[in-house]
């Protein structure tokens, strides 16, 4: 096994020496600029009790979606990649099927983070898996490779999680009162459990809702609850209220036809058409909410979720059968943009996982409102090749400064620092283009550059 230098620094730049020359030029511009990640659902635990990792597989593989759903489409059972699974021989199934991850993502985020932190600069293979794992496993017991010191080696500025309404966000506390901890780790609001009639157990988190805050079992009850944990999340620092939704439909209903959707919602007796009205109606009150109070409001629409019903009664969600679906934004949101889309303050940042909306949908849509942004490409499209698509199909229509910045979204903290890496590689790669081609000039080039990975992100989370 050799522990070579980094992987080379021209990768993802473009192939012509003289586009090349002009994307590392602008690539140096944010060399060291801090990262900026207002979403992702990293645990809030690892940092505020600075716990060691593990494992090589628990670090690396069990938790990243991206790796072991490709290793399951290969054959791997997932009963073999997951937390209860021995793991030396997960990692020995990433080191079988390597060669399967070509041209991946998931395979510039992770030679990208085996070269950068664990200096190694090879691919993995079948035959030398142990010595890899062990060499992983001799570095995860330095003190260096703790959460805390690399939040400070990743030169990491912000960082937000994802949480539940109802979390009394102690461990957010606990962090924030560390007088030894210089960095900034807020939690994100996700109700999605609480709006949804057809989600399990919506009845019994209201109910829950309904009394942690005191509140009566009605609509509007059910209302100031809501409101009543948005402030305690405010509270503790934080700046968004995040939505993960299968379609972005609003509609805005008379009161008592809410208040009727809701009692048949808890009785168990509504229809998936009043389901549907009931989930578009709250987010419609969730846009009112960040109206009122400031959180930036970020949709991610577009995603079947626990495709297959086997593995999800088998292995639970979030275990990589989650599949884009077509999505419609025009007619969905004009409910809410009618009411919201021009309220000063609102901020309302929208993704999803179907590029074709992009030039058609989301950037006009941001050209107009004042409330839209267009949110990076993400999940499936935050590979270098899609970023580029997704730059050109925004940028013409809505600019660079109608768009969020780019979002990690993810669990796996080590990789991190290299998925802000390509972004803004992909990001130097586009630029220095348009600089070849005349359309921006140079300077201009390298102003854009600083404030795609430091003034819009900021910006458009209120950071």
């Amino acid at each position: 096994m050799t522990t070579t230098s980094p992987l080379r620094d021209t990768r993802l730049l473009p192939a012509d020496p003289a586009v090349r020359t002009l994307a590392a030029d602008l690539l140096a511009t944010v060399a060291d600029a801090p990262i900026l990640s207002p979403h992702g659902h990293v645990p809030v635990e690892w940092l505020s009790r600075d716990l060691p990792f593990s494992d090589p597989a628990d670090l690396l593989v069990v938790h990243d979606h991206y790796v072991t759903r490709l290793l399951h489409a290969r054959g791997v059972p997932l009963d073999r990649l997951g937390a209860s699974a021995d793991p030396r021989e997960a990692w020995r199934e990433l080191c079988r099927h390597w060669h399967a991850f070509a041209g991946t993502a998931s395979a510039f985020w992770l030679s990208d983070t085996l070269a950068t932190v664990f200096g190694i600069d090879e691919d993995l293979a079948e035959d030398t898996a142990d010595a890899t794992y062990d060499a992983i496993a001799a570095h995860l017991t330095r003190p260096e490779l703790r959460p805390r010191a690399l939040f400070d080696r990743f030169r990491i500025d912000t960082l937000a999680t994802t949480d539940d309404p109802l979390s009394d966000l102690a461990e957010h506390a606990l962090l924030a009162a560390d007088a030894g901890f210089g960095g900034r780790v807020v939690p994100t609001f996700r109700p999605d459990r609480y709006l949804d009639p057809e989600a399990e157990g919506f009845a019994v988190h209201v109910e829950a809702l309904l009394a942690a805050t005191g509140r009566p079992a009605t609509f509007a009850g059910y209302l100031a609850a809501l409101e009543d944990r948005r402030a305690h999340f405010r509270a503790h620092g934080a700046f968004s209220a995040d939505h993960g939704v299968y379609e972005p439909f609003t509609c805005e209903l008379e009161p008592a036809e809410a208040e009727r959707l809701l009692r048949a919602a808890l009785s168990g007796e509504i229809d998936a058409a009043g389901a549907r009205l009931f989930r578009g109606h709250m987010l419609w009150q969730m846009a009112r909410m960040s109206v009122e109070d400031g959180l930036v409001m970020t949709v991610h629409a577009g995603v079947r979720r626990n495709h297959h019903t086997a593995t999800y009664r088998a292995f639970g969600p979030d275990t990589g059968h989650d599949i884009p679906v077509r999505t419609e934004w025009v007619e969905n949101l004009r409910p809410l943009l009618e009411s919201f889309g021009t309220a000063p303050g609102f901020h309302l940042i929208l993704f999803t996982v179907d590029e074709t909306t992009f030039s058609r949908e989301l950037a006009p849509l941001a050209g107009f409102y004042p409330a839209v942004r267009v949110g990076a490409p993400w999940w499936f499209l935050d590979a270098p090749d899609a970023i580029a698509r997704f730059r050109g199909a925004v940028t013409e229509t809505a600019g660079f400064y109608r768009t969020s910045g780019f979002i990690d979204d993810t669990r796996a903290y080590l990789s991190i620092p290299s998925r802000h890496a390509a972004a803004r590689r992909a990001d130097a790669a586009y630029l220095a283009r348009l600089v070849a081609e005349g359309r921006i000039r140079e300077g201009l080039a390298h102003r854009i550059m600083a404030d795609t990975v430091d003034a819009i992100p900021r910006e458009a989370f209120k950071l």
